[in-house]
This record gives C-alpha cells, structure tokens and sequence, in this order.
C-alpha cells in the first residue's frame, strides 16, 4: 500500500528537499505541497492525503489551526497529521497535540527517521520525537498537585486502565505496558483501544495529554 503524503511548509526549499525525500521510498507518494495552512486544508480534502507533514509556522493559518481543522473534519477522519518543529522546546507542540496531530518530530530529524515516522503515524500509531517529550509535557501541561491522588485521571476509566494510561503518558509501548503489568502485549493493546475509545481520543498522543490535564500524571512522575 503506497503511503498519500501532503507537505505544508512554507518554505519552498524545505518541501522540495522533502518531496524528494518521500519520493525516494518506495512506499509513499508525494499528493500535495501546501505554502500555508490554509491551503493545507484545502489539499487535505481534495488529494484525501493519508498523512500530511505540517510545519507549525506559516502564514495565513497556522499548523496547529490548520490541524484543528482537518482533525474536526469528520471527512478526514482517516487523516494523520505529523508535525515538524525547528526547535523541540516549541511550547505550540503540545498545542499542536491537543489540536489533534499524531505526533511530531524536530526538522533536523535524519531523514530515515523522518520516513519512518510518516510510516509509523500513517498506520494509526503516534509517534513523539522521544528526547523533548517529557520535557515538554513537563513544562506545558503543569497539573495542580505535586502528587496525583489514586483517584486521578479522566472519569469512567477502571483502575487497570488508569495504570495502563499512566505508561502510556510516560511513552510506554504495549509490550513495555503488558511487561510492567504483567500482562500480555494483546491485552496491553486491547485495554489502550478501549482508553481512546472512553475518551474519544484519536490515538495515543491524546491520551499523553488527557493524562497530564487530568492530573493522573504529574510531571515530576513522569519523567
């Protein structure tokens, strides 16, 4: 199956260099190049792109807005957003998460990884560049207690599945999640879709904030 791709950036040397890099695989096709947010949404509906690359910062309409859009868009449901970010202490990360992109990674990112992380988010996983990712949940999704309760965290979820949404927030896989639990990697795997599907959240990037907001994590606990 050939991997849609849709870049926004309005950079043009940018999306060139990375037109040719998605072009080099064999796995993925370049559908759309988009200069601004807006145009990104456009491209998003009409090239029913399977990914798109969005740069957070362009003009007309922003990346996180442009991804808020194509999030809501009930027609896109099947459209992952992978964000790209010059710096990774950028504060619009988590913006960027909660608008409903898939994950995000830092533009110096080796281009191996880069399509390895378009494959990753085009199969319905999230994906959060690893180094900055604690650190940015630390400092942007501060709760209000130093500890959390044992009652902490999104209501409707049993304790098991408490626990499971704690690693999760912490970047646990399932098989790390099912080692820690002492369960198998399938039952790891069943219990987060039934978290994401209580809280109505697209993948498992969401669940990191519904985590941090809620309090059933605190920062200091989690990195």
């Amino acid at each position: 199956m050939t991997i849609r791709v849709l870049l926004a950036d309005d950079q043009t040397l940018v999306r060139a260099a990375f037109a040719m890099l998605v072009a080099s695989a064999g796995d993925m096709e370049v559908v759309g190049e988009a200069g601004t947010g807006r145009r990104a949404v456009e491209l998003a509906r009409s090239t029913r792109a399977d990914l798109v690359v969005m740069d957070i910062r362009m003009p007309d309409l922003d990346g996180i807005e442009a991804t808020r859009l194509i999030a809501a868009d009930e027609d896109l449901a099947g459209v992952r957003v992978l964000v790209l970010t010059t710096y990774d202490t950028d504060e619009h990360i988590v913006d960027a998460l909660r608008a409903g992109a898939s994950g995000f990674l830092v533009k110096d990112t080796r281009p191996a990884e880069l399509l390895d992380a378009i494959r990753t988010v085009a199969a319905g996983e999230s994906l959060l560049s690893p180094g900055p990712t604690s650190r940015l949940i630390a400092r942007f999704l501060r709760a209000p207690r130093a500890v959390a309760s044992p009652d902490a965290g999104p209501g409707g979820l049993s304790e098991r599945e408490r626990q499971v949404l704690a690693l999760v927030a912490r970047g646990l896989n399932n098989t790390e999640i099912a080692e820690a639990l002492g369960l198998s990697p399938l039952t790891a795997k069943t219990h987060v879709s039934r978290i994401m599907g209580k809280l109505g959240a697209r993948d498992r990037a969401q669940l990191v904030v519904v985590a941090y907001e809620s309090g059933l994590v605190t920062p200091g606990l989690a990195e």
